[in-house]
C-alpha cells in the first residue's frame, strides 16, 4: 500500500514538473517574440524614454539631448532594452502560466485572495509607471541637472545607454517596490505574519521604507521623498484593510 502511494506520488511530481517544463518553454518563446517585435519598433520605444531629457537637448548642432561615447554602445542598449521590452510585453502569458500552474492546488479562500491581489497588483502597477515616468522621473532629471549641480560654465554630456537605462530602471524599481502591500495583504490573509505585529513594526518600516528608497533610486531626496511617501500611504491602507475584513488575527 505505501509502495502504491509512493509510486503515485512520483509519479504526480513528475507530472508536475513536466507541465512546468512546458510552461517554462511557452513563457522563453513569448519573451522571444516580444524581443523580436519590440526591437523592430524600437524607435517608439526609444522616443519614450528618451522624451525626459528633451527639454536638455542643447549641446549639438541638431539639439541631441544624449551622446554615444562607445562603438558598441548603441547596439547593445538597443538588445537590452529589447529583451526587456519584450519581458514586459510577455508578462501576461508568464502571470497566465503562474495562475495555471498553482491555481488548482488553492483552497478557495486562498483562491478569492490570489485573484483579488492580481486585480490589485495590476492596477498598483499601472498606477507605479505612470507616477514614476511622468511624475519623478522629470522632477529628478530636472534637480540632477540644475544650476546647484551643474554650474552656467559647464555643459551637459549625457550618455546614451546610461540614460535611457536611467529611467527604465526607475520604472521597475518603482513597478516592484509598489508591489509590497500585496506581498503584505498575501502575508496576513495565510496568517504568516500578524496584523499587530506589523502595527508594533510601523516605526521602523517607516525608517526601513526611506532607506530601501535610498537605496533603489537615484542619488536625489526628490525621487526618494516621492517614492517612501506614497508606499508608507499603501503600508498603512494595507494595514486599515486588514483590520477591516479581520485579515492577519
Amino acid at each position: 500500500m505505501k509502495r502504491e502511494r509512493g509510486q503515485k506520488n512520483e509519479l504526480t511530481f513528475l507530472r508536475h514538473l513536466s507541465e512546468l517544463r512546458a510552461r517554462l518553454v511557452v513563457s522563453l518563446v513569448g519573451l522571444m517574440i516580444g524581443t523580436v517585435v519590440c526591437f523592430s519598433v524600437y524607435d517608439a520605444i526609444l522616443a519614450f524614454f528618451m522624451e525626459p531629457f528633451v527639454s536638455l537637448a542643447t549641446a549639438g548642432e541638431r539639439g541631441e539631448a544624449l551622446f554615444v561615447h562607445s562603438l558598441l554602445e548603441g547596439f547593445l542598449t538597443r538588445l537590452k532594452v529589447s529583451v526587456l521590452g519584450g519581458l514586459i510585453l510577455s508578462s501576461p502569458l508568464h502571470v497566465f502560466n503562474v495562475i495555471a500552474f498553482v491555481f488548482p492546488g488553492l483552497k478557495s479562500k486562498e483562491r478569492r485572495v490570489f485573484l483579488l491581489s492580481l486585480v490589485v497588483s495590476l492596477l498598483l502597477v499601472v498606477f507605479s509607471v505612470y507616477y514614476s515616468y511622468y511624475q519623478i522621473v522629470p522632477l529628478s532629471v530636472g534637480f540632477l541637472t540644475s544650476r546647484g549641480f551643474v554650474p552656467e560654465n559647464v555643459g551637459l554630456l549625457l550618455g546614451y545607454g546610461s540614460s535611457v537605462f536611467f529611467v527604465l530602471q526607475f520604472l521597475f524599481v518603482t513597478l516592484l517596490i509598489f508591489q509590497l502591500p500585496i506581498v503584505l495583504e498575501i502575508a496576513m490573509v495565510l496568517n504568516v505574519i500578524s496584523r499587530k505585529r506589523l502595527v508594533r513594526m510601523s516605526r521602523f518600516v517607516i525608517v526601513g521604507v526611506f532607506a530601501l528608497s535610498a537605496v533603489l533610486t537615484p542619488p536625489d531626496f526628490v525621487s526618494q521623498v516621492a517614492i517612501a511617501v506614497p508606499l508608507l500611504v499603501l503600508y498603512f491602507l494595507t494595514l486599515l484593510i486588514a483590520r477591516v475584513f479581520r485579515f492577519g488575527e
